[in-house]
């Protein structure tokens, strides 16, 4: 059977998720979202395989639910680069924002037989009180992404899959870690209230 939908499919999504690395925006994360569940969707059909045990993409998966029947929440989110931060240490280059509300609204509304299995992935959001972080999950859930796709027989060929490699294989050969952690330490005072304070004087970058 050919797997050119699928090998376009991973394609796809990784040129989706360069897109958000270089230039985010609620956007660019949407469209990642969407290439995220899409790719699992292809993966299933055509070779019988999925992205279920990363708690990233469990997490991610119920997130674009939300932002798929309910579009407009989308809004809601900021992402800020580190740079405009007070100074603070972490392996981010930004901060992508969620009301901790709509974390819960989206496992309220995950079909109660996975509700518990969502809420246990949400453990891969970076939490501030009333804010969630959630740029170190799309950060690696590429890395699983990735992962899983070189135990299949397909060769992607984009320059951002291509790219995507290179810098894998370079932290393999080098000894660094393929994934973040996503903390953050700042010298300004509580990590919480810093990233509180933030999230309500940011604008909303590129609505």
């Amino acid at each position: 059977m050919s797997l050119d939908s699928l090998t376009a499919a991973i394609d796809r999504f990784f040129l989706l998720y360069f897109s958000h690395s270089v230039a985010p925006d609620q956007d660019t994360l949407l469209n990642l979202l969407n290439g995220l569940h899409g790719l699992n969707d292809k993966l299933q059909k055509d070779v019988g395989r999925n992205l279920f045990a990363s708690s990233n993409f469990i997490a991610l998966k119920a997130l674009r639910n939300l932002f798929h029947h309910h579009v407009e929440l989308v809004h809601n989110i900021k992402i800020i680069p580190v740079s405009d931060l007070p100074p603070m240490t972490t392996d981010l280059l930004v901060v992508c924002l969620v009301p901790a509300d709509l974390i819960e609204q989206a496992a309220t509304e995950t079909d109660w037989r996975y509700r518990e299995q969502v809420r246990s992935a949400f453990a891969a959001f970076k939490r501030y009180g009333s804010i969630v972080n959630i740029q170190p999950c799309l950060f690696n859930v590429a890395v699983d992404v990735f992962e899983l796709v070189a135990e299949l027989n397909v060769m992607p060929s984009s320059d951002a899959y291509m790219a995507f490699e290179q810098s894998y294989k370079f932290e393999e050969a080098n000894g660094h870690d393929h994934r973040v952690s996503g903390d953050i330490w700042c010298s300004a005072g509580s990590v919480t209230e810093v990233m509180q304070k933030i999230f309500r004087s940011a604008s909303t970058r590129r609505t």
